[in-house]
């Protein structure tokens, strides 16, 4: 059960690191487990290293040179693994696309990277590549791994993962040696991947985000693994879950990295769909969701306690205050007295223990969030029923800065740094990162670089925080992002829209001002699912989510849930009136980016009329929107949103 192997110690690159793990565990252990028609398939560390020889001599055959660019698209798989890997290998540069990036953002990443290769999982993600290929003069090979659907193309652009990996075995017989040679032609200096950031984009006619791909090299990557790795211990023999799109530089830090690095078994789901179902299947060590996950999380469980037995719901509600009680005392770092110690043990026994295995929960040692605020309820709400959830801070361009550890969290922060030296909070109040966890800038964008880490070495994050008395980092927001009223009292948006998804009935919302405005308003989206079963409870008809979100009776429901956190606000801070929207935000539509952050300004740009009712004063604001049905028909209706009040 070793944490890292003294033989990784000095190395720097994924491909040597690969190598040594091969050496290290052969076919005596599993690397990776896919699940495929209800069967886990399981791949050693042999199995691991062999197929990523095969497609990295494929790709050197058909080319593929030092500094060049493939990427990478499609669901968490293996071969999306080996792929990177056999890409690295030969000297090459990786680059991930989201599943659901539309035909223009592919397009343009594909451009602006120069990528040579693409890798493909199945036809609809080929579809996209093909229907722009005639704009990618680059572009040599698209490579299939999933060949459902892809049997009939006959093109010479396309080929499967596994005639790749065939080239490779010829390449092999002809050049002995040459995997096992390009491997230590690997630095650590190399840039190992380009991650397109969806937090630094530049705004466009068309409405698709130009985004800026940041340079992550191999030492850059590794080092953040290590520091991460040596304040949260993982084991040879621990479960990961990768399900996270390794487009994201977290996955790429913790699931690719810290699971090369700790010998961790990597599995992945069967389909995006059954990802719950497999992470209870796999009950892996360590999760890793983004915080509008764990938000979703935690309000299915009080929607599913709301729907279950009245037994059940009765000893939930009597036991959850003393689960808060004892994950207080452990915020304050003080032993619960014995009387609470003994009702916990109790309450875990009969409620969260039983809980935390229908989540899939129970062996988990440590879940953690990272890429927006958290809500502190949400922190607060998974410790009280013994989910131990941590946040972290750090940004793509930056790496992994600040983490809460095992025994030391506080609920309003994002944790201690890492290193005190390579953080320091500006005059104007924001954040500054230096120090080698950071990225080597902005690729092809020399003058983004130079704005982004300063002539001292300072990368400027463009967020707002503060160190707090007990050494963690506070994060507001994003600096651009924290709003003045028209009295000077600023308040942080995302602060307010955290407590609020913290409701079972919300799935997102954007909370506004500004200095023209009065007071703070918002603008919500309701959680379809939720709260059409919560309609039907209450025999309230409906025909569609338009017509659902505007009835008296759920602007009553989500008015609870405002007037909730408007008690734990400054009176500058209130919300004073709330919309539902009509439509749910949508990342085709570029309302959100594709880890689903807001995407502020086009969002007030787009509902600018129904924020112009907000503050003018109406009760109300027609708009036409399109609608399905659930009989599949689809329309457009001209309805009424509402303005509602919160005294």
């Amino acid at each position: 059960m070793t944490i890292i192997g003294a033989e990784l110690v000095s190395l720097n690159t994924f491909p040597r690191i690969l190598r040594a793990q091969c050496m290290k565990y052969g076919d005596k252990k599993v690397a990776m487990r896919k699940k495929e028609f209800g069967i886990w398939n399981k791949y050693t560390w042999k199995d691991v290293y062999e197929n990523v020889k095969w497609a990295s001599l494929g790709l050197v055959h058909l080319g593929l040179g030092p500094g060049d660019v493939a990427a990478i698209v499609g669901d968490n798989d293996p071969q999306w693994f080996w792929a990177e890997y056999a890409v690295q290998s030969a000297g090459g540069i990786s680059v991930g696309m989201y599943v659901d990036a539309h035909f223009s953002e592919i397009k343009y990443l594909l451009s602006h990277a120069e990528a040579k290769f693409v890798f493909a999982k199945d036809q609809e993600q080929v579809d996209k590549i093909l229907e722009v290929k005639n704009e990618l003069p680059v572009l040599q090979k698209i490579i299939y791994w999933e060949a459902k659907g892809l049997w009939y193309y006959d093109m010479p652009l396309l080929m499967s993962f596994a005639e790749l990996q065939e080239l490779g075995r010829k390449y092999e017989e002809a050049h002995p040696g040459a995997f096992e040679a390009g491997i230590d032609k690997t630095k650590g200096s190399d840039i190992a991947a380009l991650c397109y950031t969806s937090g630094t984009t530049r705004a466009t006619e068309d409405g698709i985000a130009r985004q800026k791909g940041v340079m992550l090299s191999h030492e850059m990557l590794v080092s953040n693994a290590r520091a991460w790795l040596a304040i949260d211990k993982w084991y040879d023999s621990d479960v990961w879950l990768s399900f996270t799109p390794p487009a994201w530089a977290a996955e790429q830090i913790l699931g690719i990295a810290g699971c090369l690095l700790s010998g961790t078994e990597v599995n992945f789901p069967e389909e995006p769909e059954t990802v719950m179902e497999n992470i209870r299947e796999v009950g892996p060590q360590f999760l890793f969701l983004s915080a509008r996950l764990w938000e979703n999380y935690a309000s299915s469980v009080q929607s599913k306690i709301n729907e279950t037995s009245r037994f059940k719901r009765f000893m939930f509600n009597v036991f959850l205050p003393v689960g808060y009680k004892y994950a207080q005392a452990k915020f304050q770092r003080r032993r619960p007295g014995l009387l609470l110690r003994t009702l916990h043990g109790i309450a875990d026994l009969v409620v969260f223990r039983p809980l935390r295995d229908r989540l899939g929960m129970l062996r988990l040692r440590s879940g953690f969030q990272a890429g927006a605020a958290l809500s502190p309820d949400t922190l607060k709400f998974f410790h009280a029923i013994g989910v131990q959830l941590r946040q972290l801070y750090g940004l793509t361009e930056a790496g992994l800065q600040t983490a809460h550890t095992i025994d030391d969290i506080d609920p309003e922060t994002v944790g201690r740094p890492l290193n005190p030296d390579w953080i320091k909070i500006s005059p104007q109040g924001e954040i500054l990162l230096t120090g080698p966890l950071t990225s080597r800038g902005y690729y092809k964008d020399p003058e983004a670089t130079r704005e982004l880490i300063d002539s001292e070495g300072w990368l400027h994050t463009g967020d707002a925080g503060y160190i707090n008395e007990r050494g963690h980092l506070v994060y507001y927001d994003r600096v651009k992002e924290m709003v003045e009223l028209s009295s000077g009292k600023k308040f942080a948006p995302s602060y307010i829209e955290g407590k609020l998804k913290f409701s079972p009935y919300v799935k997102d919302c954007m909370v506004m001002g500004g200095p023209d405005k009065p007071f703070v308003s918002a603008m919500v989206n309701i959680d379809f699912e939720n709260v059409s079963d919560w309609a039907e409870e209450h025999r309230i008809n409906y025909t569609t989510f338009v017509d659902l979100s505007q009835k008296e009776q759920v602007y009553d429901l989500i008015l609870k849930d405002m007037e909730r956190v408007n008690r734990y606000l400054p009176d500058e801070m209130k919300v004073r009136k709330f919309v539902n929207l009509h439509k749910e935000f949508d990342p085709d539509e570029a309302e959100l980016t594709r880890s689903r952050k807001l995407r502020r300004k086009f969002v007030e740009n787009r509902y600018a009329d129904v924020i112009g009712a907000i503050y003018g004063g109406k009760e109300g604001f027609e708009i036409e929107a399109p609608v399905k049905y659930r009989d599949g028909r689809t329309g457009v209706i001209k309805t009424t949103i509402r303005v509602r009040s919160v005294l």
